[in-house]
């Protein structure tokens, strides 16, 4: 990836990409793999305001012409290049990639401690990417946001990083893949400035999950805007990819919501969301991911949800499974000590979800447990247990994995030594 190019794409917005381009012709040409140079079908190239999908030889064509084009697909980096002017024969290679990343809160991307040990752990294993929060469990966003003031929540605080635009340049000069987590509506500030908007309890109030926090009514469109809107934000920035998490409905009963609260109406709320952000972003091309509870690889319904496994992974172009084994409390068929079978757990879980959705495993990506058990025998997840969950994601063939502990402390422990640069 030519980082010079990516400031470009960083800096100019739709508005700026519709600017930069003419009718005056067309741009064709191949998307192929860099390595074996076969062609990648249904890989995404965007050009101006146009976009387009490869055909099963790889090719696009896209009406007029643009100062910058875009191409990306699941198992590779994103390329941007300059183009000319009725430029044609194009030949856009794409470099295999699968993330392998470590997850960042606000306040870890802006304590200097846990993000240089985080940087350090990128420097000398195989972790390449980050996952930043860029709107957070309690609805914090870390860098001064146009999007937060528009939500009209009142003063943001706490800012963790003055500039991230700098912030998005420096890691990716270092080579890392960066992913925007975006919690959608496990939203407390949103839900306390705009109470119409929030999931209600039996009797009416305001209800609030085992953690005090209030949340977002799904079905209320009109709320969706504000995570939106950090989407793009961070797609501006730089992000290679938006992730959405608590995309979902709470699990919890006995709630009161502004629709009937069924099934399909559930999971046309989520999806309905996740295609929302595929409009919002499509110019960026920015990858489009959603982190779903790992049980829904097993569970034929929406598990109450909203999370649908066949009909979710149809708006993303990555699924991420919480596959952690403390999160399987029920156990999986033949599997009752989840924690005690690592492996089994995150590649069986995977396997089924593969062979459900007949897609590609490039289109999953696991979070995998870094933590301690809280769940069965408060077991450490050292380097055995986290070796294990690695070796069965890439097993499964999966778009790389991500390593969740919510204190960012990570330490080389399973983790395999940077490969030669």
């Amino acid at each position: 990836m030519t980082y010079r190019f990516a400031a470009i794409a960083r800096h100019m917005t739709a508005l700026a990409f519709a600017l930069a381009c003419t009718a005056v012709s067309a741009l064709e040409g191949r998307v192929v793999d860099s390595t074996t140079g076969e062609p990648i079908a249904r890989a995404r190239v965007v050009a101006g305001t146009q976009w387009a999908v490869t055909n099963e030889q790889g090719s696009f064509d896209l009406p007029g012409a643009a100062a910058t084009l875009s191409a990306r697909a699941p198992g590779y980096r994103r390329e941007l290049r300059a183009v000319l002017p009725g430029q044609s024969g194009l030949r856009i290679a794409l470099t295999p990639f699968h993330p392998k990343a470590l997850y960042l809160s606000a306040y870890g991307i802006g304590d200097a401690g846990l993000r240089n040990a985080a940087l350090a752990l990128a420097d000398n294993t195989e972790v390449n990417a980050l996952v930043i929060d860029i709107k957070g469990d309690r609805s914090i966003v870390p860098y001064p946001s146009a999007a937060y003031a528009a939500a009209g929540l009142g003063a943001q605080t706490p800012i963790t990083v003055r500039d991230m635009a700098s912030m998005v340049e420096q890691l990716h000069a270092r080579g890392l893949y960066l992913i925007a987590r975006i919690v959608v509506f496990k939203d407390d500030r949103l839900a306390n400035a705009r109470p119409e908007w929030a999931v209600r309890n039996a009797s009416g109030a305001v209800w609030s999950d085992r953690e005090d926090l209030a949340w977002i009514d799904p079905f209320r469109t009109e709320a969706w805007d504000f995570s939106l809107d950090v989407a793009e934000e961070a797609a501006r920035l730089g992000f290679d990819e938006v992730q959405f998490d608590y995309v979902r409905f709470p699990d919890a009963t006995g709630l009161r919501f502004s629709q009937a609260d069924d099934e399909p109406g559930r999971i046309a709320a989520i999806n309905g969301f996740l295609d929302g952000a595929r409009n919002r972003l499509m110019l960026y091309n920015v990858a489009i991911a959603a982190d779903v509870f790992g049980y829904i690889c097993w569970n034929e319904n929406d598990t109450r949800i909203g999370q649908q496994l066949e009909a979710i992974i149809r708006h993303v172009d990555v699924l991420s499974p919480m596959l952690y084994p403390s999160g399987f409390s029920f156990g999986i068929p033949g599997y009752t000590q989840p924690v005690a079978a690592p492996y089994e757990i995150v590649h069986r879980s995977l396997l089924r979800a593969i062979q459900r959705t007949k897609v590609s495993g490039v289109r999953f990506r696991p979070w995998l447990q870094a933590f301690r058990d809280y769940a069965f025998d408060r077991r450490e997840f050292d380097a055995d247990e986290i070796r294990a969950q690695i070796d069965a994601a890439e097993a499964a063939g999966t778009d790389g994995w991500m390593l969740w502990n919510a204190h960012n402390q990570y330490n080389p422990a399973g983790l395999k030594p940077a490969a030669p640069r």
